[in-house]
């Protein structure tokens, strides 16, 4: 099979087996490179949405630079006849194979992270196989959760009023004006049961309930704030609400978690190029601003330099856990900081609509889509035959 990429709304449509493989192997690289002391880092990891993004990123810092055990759940699509895997399919393999070469204990359940049956499956695995977990990471991004019969599905909206605001097509780099209608309430509440922290919690008190948290036992959900620019959409928005919850969520937990002295946290990130993050109206555009901002200052991070200054700056640093005022975990601090934020609005000034972006890194937005899913890499031929089941 040719396998090229095909976009369709700001959404990847395949992936790339081999392109995915380069990814993990970049990414791996990388952390070869870090030297220190990691053995306070966790050695049975449960990353729940380990096959992408900040989930991803947490197995490869977990498991490549401490040594951890790790066990993945992600519901993702297979190849067939016609059509590759999605990239957190080829992810997850390119990662196991990876770990199995040195020695590592690594294993993932293709499955509803949101289902009880799972919940159960991953507990019987972590008796028979780890005997208790170190750190449970939180990193589900699913658009819709089927809980007790009923589903949920998440929207993007804003509260309270319809949002007009400039975005960018990245596929064509033209400045775009959208419209969001604001959400009924019934969306809001679907909203916050999908991405806040219910599930979350449950995920927490089942392994619990089971004798399944080690002592000193950690978890880490993650999150994101972002500036004034994209409160209406995101942190003003439904989204927003959800994200609210899930850092109630963490404030509970850390409550239950004291008989064995566990701790949970809310990690605030910057903003990145995520499968997630690109069909966020705004959101686009906003990246491309920072990113050229944050790039010129020598200040940017990637997926993976944010999960490694994590792991040895906040979770496993031998202090107590650096938090602002809510509880939080503060990742998006360089994003945030106010020279680099003023620099974004001035450049989100000067945008036109139906003219072409001004003074963004769109490239590097473009670059970093593509090789989430396994293109744009140079020394791939996309033009030859590939097998989608490798």
């Amino acid at each position: 099979m040719i396998i090229k990429q095909r976009i369709l709304h700001n959404v990847s449509l395949n992936a790339h087996p081999k392109g995915c493989e380069l990814y993990v192997k970049a990414q791996l690289n990388w952390l070869q490179e870090q030297k220190g002391d990691y053995s306070a880092f966790p050695k049975r990891v449960l990353a729940l949405g380990g096959s992408t993004g900040y989930g991803l990123a947490s197995r490869l810092v977990s498991a490549f630079l401490g040594g951890s055990a790790t066990l993945n759940v992600s519901f993702e699509r297979e190849a067939s006849e016609k059509r590759s895997a999605s990239a957190g399919w080829y992810n997850t393999v390119a990662f196991e194979r990876e770990a199995r070469k040195r020695g590592l204990w690594a294993q993932s359940l293709n499955a509803d992270a949101f289902s009880d049956e799972t919940k159960a499956a991953i507990a019987t695995l972590i008796r028979a196989e780890l005997g208790q977990i170190d750190l449970l990471v939180y990193s589900l991004a699913s658009p819709l959760r089927i809980w007790q019969g009923e589903s949920y599905r998440s929207v993007l909206k804003p509260i309270g009023s319809d949002y007009t605001s400039l975005s960018v097509d990245p596929t064509k780099g033209i400045i775009e004006e959208v419209t969001l209608e604001r959400a009924r309430d019934e969306e809001i509440e679907a909203t916050v049961k999908v991405m806040g922290g219910e599930d979350w919690q449950l995920w927490v008190d089942y392994l619990a309930a089971q004798d399944l948290l080690a002592p000193k036992f950690k978890s880490v959900a993650y999150s994101y704030l972002g500036p004034r620019l994209t409160y209406p959409i995101y942190r003003e928005g439904t989204i927003g609400r959800a994200k609210e919850d899930l850092e109630a969520s963490a404030l509970r937990l850390k409550e239950k978690l004291k008989p064995i002295s566990g701790e949970a946290y809310v990690s605030i990130n910057k903003a990145l190029v995520t499968r997630a993050s690109a069909v966020i109206p705004v959101v686009p555009l906003y990246i491309a601003l920072l990113y050229k901002v944050m790039k010129a200052k020598g200040v940017h991070e990637e997926t993976t330099q944010q999960i490694y200054r994590l792991f040895t700056e906040k979770l496993y640093s031998g202090g107590e856990v650096e938090v602002d005022e809510q509880g939080r975990i503060r990742l998006d601090e360089k994003e945030m900081r106010a020279d680099i934020q003023k620099e974004v609005e001035r450049l989100w000034r000067l945008q036109k609509i139906g003219e072409p972006l001004v003074g963004g890194d769109l490239e590097g937005f473009n670059t970093e889509f593509a090789q989430i899913h396994g293109f744009g890499f140079d020394s791939i031929d996309y033009e030859a035959e590939v097998d989608p089941f490798s």
